[in-house]
């Protein structure tokens, strides 16, 4: 790699913390665990927080002057800290809970390095902020995102903080999108990873100001560094006043979904 040493060693420090959470998700699954509930449908089991407090660990040990965000246990380490990493220990806790396996672990430093484990296919997606890697059994691969796949997948869950004007299950409902594309609903992050290296040719949902997110920001950094087209679904840069996302593997792919979202929206 020609990463900077800096670059390269807050990566090595993600990855290490996205599979030592990897590791606990993987170990509790299939067990009955307790749940947190945390309102709207939402909650927690022991495998997000035990997973979130090995996260911090590994972080804790090899960058004590950093601070951490977690999706579970909220702000930790130095307070205003200059250096800030969001974890969330287990994106797809609902698909965790009933046996699915579509889940994954993200560990990023703010504008910086991060990882995504699969704790179940062993791979962790990650880049240094400049390039974006897979690593699996020991080998390292550069990721090429392609559109080839044809298959897009649409986050359905709420809220929807964009509609009427968006939503995303009317994007579905176009002709013009069944005619070029096929969707697939995974309801985790890890299909950000899925563009970055080329699994997918595009990833849609709403949201507000999704690049600051504990559950976002991993895998929009391993999809810009990757080469992917990423905005908002307004296809305005993505930021705090911007809405959703819209990532594609090229910009073509990236020009015709935002075409149809407008075409929605005009519709609705």
């Amino acid at each position: 790699m020609t990463n900077s040493y800096a670059g390269f060693a807050d990566a090595e420090v993600a990855i290490s913390a996205a599979r030592a959470g990897a590791d606990v998700v993987r170990n509790l699954y299939g067990q009955r665990l307790a749940r947190t509930d945390k309102g709207a449908g939402d909650f927690a089991t022991a495998a997000d927080v035990d997973a979130e407090k090995m996260i911090f660990s590994v972080i804790h040990a090899a960058r004590p002057d950093d601070g951490v965000l977690g999706e579970e246990g909220g702000q930790q380490g130095v307070a205003g800290a200059a250096r800030q990493w969001l974890v969330d220990p287990l994106c797809g806790t609902l698909n965790y809970a009933v046996g699915n396996m579509l889940v994954a672990v993200n560990v990023a430093l703010r504008s910086g390095a991060a990882a995504v484990a699969d704790p179940f296919s062993g791979e962790v997606f990650f880049t240094d902020g400049e390039t974006a890697w897979v690593r699996h059994k020991g080998d390292d691969a550069q990721l090429a995102p392609t559109s080839a796949t044809r298959l897009v997948d649409v986050n359905l869950d709420p809220p929807f903080p964009s509609a009427p004007g968006f939503r995303a299950v009317n994007l579905l409902a176009q002709h013009r999108f069944v005619e070029r594309f096929r969707p697939r609903v995974v309801s985790t992050t890890l299909a950000l990873a899925w563009v970055a290296v080329g699994k997918r040719a595009a990833y849609v949902t709403d949201g507000d100001d999704l690049s600051g997110s504990v559950h976002f920001a991993a895998g929009i950094a391993l999809c810009q560094a990757a080469g992917c087209v990423v905005t908002g679904i307004d296809g305005a840069p993505i930021g705090q006043a911007g809405r959703g996302l819209g990532v594609a593997a090229d910009g073509e792919t990236h020009q015709l979904l935002m075409s149809m979202i407008h075409s929605t929206a005009e519709a609705a």
